[in-house]
């Protein structure tokens, strides 16, 4: 199937996969012809907003790959523990594949994705934003010019925000592991899949540390309530769900998203009940949630240059900050300028990317999310994988990094990462 419009079925009406059928809606770069979301009101929201008819409106993902195949590609927006199924099945039926990260929670379900894709010749693109943001851009193209020599060392911080990692990491979905998975999968895979790129290929060895340090019973504060609503200790409480959800009131972007997540009832009254009733309105150190919330990995690469990635609860939540020393220079970035110190005529240079202020999700991660939806499916529509910035195997290779890692934290080791094939570097490098 092909067409100068490329046509998207949604499995899973989530407000990732939201984000890119509104991408394709508002620029008409795709048509979104069917929808699968067991929430029966976030399926009929979906299903107007885009004109879906009847016929294809579904209950379960099976059910829609059970018919005819109804378009060209899908967008897989399921929780991560329900990737697996749905992408094997899509690709066997030849659909082309936008996939949220991660891939999937183990290397052995991942791997069976990629090579599905493969097997079946479809285009698999998985959600590495953060390579398609004009900030990236920037920066790949300056140090691929060799302004600042060979890079020896990058430090690369990723502030979760401490509002956010409550919301997401502590009462939402990503909080148990057995649930989801690591936080660093779920979070940051983002982070080392950059590092990568920016060194143009894979680590050799890793090794990593972290832990819960704070979200834990033994840090609840005297007094401290089990749900925010009611408690005494609001007005001096960091994480107080109260003052975070009912501030998202009056601000679209907000209550799209992280407002979204806990009521569609964007009143006072419709957070009240949600805070009162669901897991969002509970007391940080109350729940049941067990990943870490801060954690460092350390990245060695041949020849010997190094990289560490830190990614933290405890910050605001804001573009990723990086510095990259190389052997004539270095660079400083704050996910929206960049400051290029020559060591020749030991002058600094400021560049502005063009990157939009807001990280977060609400606001698109900065543009990176478009950027993501524009590429596939100008992909779709020219039968071009080359339009996609990272392959299924570059994701899975960089995700194989993340679950080294993840070893290595539990283990108190240094891991050494299997090398790729001559055809992996090549396109690693690419």
């Amino acid at each position: 199937m092909h067409s100068a419009s490329p046509t998207v079925a949604v499995l899973g009406a989530g407000l990732r996969s939201t984000v890119y059928a509104r991408r394709a809606l508002s620029t008409g770069s795709a048509r979104i012809v069917a929808v699968a979301e067991p929430d029966d009101e976030r399926r009929e929201l979906f299903r107007r907003e885009h004109g879906i008819p009847e016929e294809n409106v579904f209950h379960d993902w099976r059910e829609l790959l059970a018919e005819e195949r109804l378009a060209d590609a899908v967008i897989i927006g399921t929780q991560d523990r329900q990737h697996l199924e749905p992408a094997l099945v899509a690709a066997a039926r030849g659909y082309h594949l936008l996939l949220e990260k991660p891939i999937a929670p183990t290397e052995e379900e991942a791997t069976r994705i990629v090579e599905a894709a493969e097997a079946h010749d479809v285009i698999l693109a998985v959600c590495h934003v953060m390579r398609y943001s004009p900030y990236t851009q920037r920066l790949r193209e300056i140090l691929r010019q060799g302004t600042i020599g060979e890079i020896i060392n990058i430090q690369h911080l990723e502030q979760v925000g401490w509002w956010h990692h409550a919301h997401s990491f502590v009462r939402g979905n990503w909080r148990k592991e057995s649930e989801s998975t690591s936080f660093l999968l779920a979070k940051a895979c983002h982070d080392v899949d950059w590092v990568a790129y920016m060194m143009g290929g894979l680590p050799r060895r890793v090794s990593s540390f972290g832990a819960l340090t704070h979200f834990r019973p033994e840090s609840r504060p005297e007094g401290a309530a089990d749900r925010c609503w009611d408690c005494p200790l609001q007005a001096v409480c960091p994480y107080s769900a109260k003052r975070l959800y009912l501030g998202c009131l009056g601000d679209s972007e907000k209550e799209f998203w992280p407002l979204g997540a806990v009521t569609r009832d964007a009143t006072p009254e419709g957070v009240e009940h949600a805070l009162r009733t669901g897991p969002y309105g509970r007391c940080v150190y109350a729940c049941d949630n067990d990943v870490v919330d801060t954690q460092t990995v350390s990245l060695e690469f041949d020849g010997g240059a190094t990289a560490s990635i830190t990614v933290t609860a405890f910050a605001a939540l804001e573009h990723r900050k990086t510095r990259i020393f190389g052997t004539r220079g270095s660079i400083e970035g704050d996910g929206e300028r960049l400051w290029i110190h020559d060591f020749v005529t030991d002058t600094v240079t400021e560049v502005d990317t063009g990157e939009g202020a807001d990280a977060s999700m609400a606001g698109g991660h900065g543009g990176a999310d478009a950027a993501l939806a524009d590429a596939f499916f100008d992909a779709i529509r020219h039968t071009d994988p080359g339009r996609i910035l990272t392959s299924g195997r570059d994701s899975l290779n960089t995700h194989r990094v993340v679950w080294a890692a993840e070893r290595a934290r539990q283990h108190g080791t240094v891991i050494t990462i299997p090398s790729m094939t001559k055809q992996e570097e090549s396109e690693s490098n690419a």
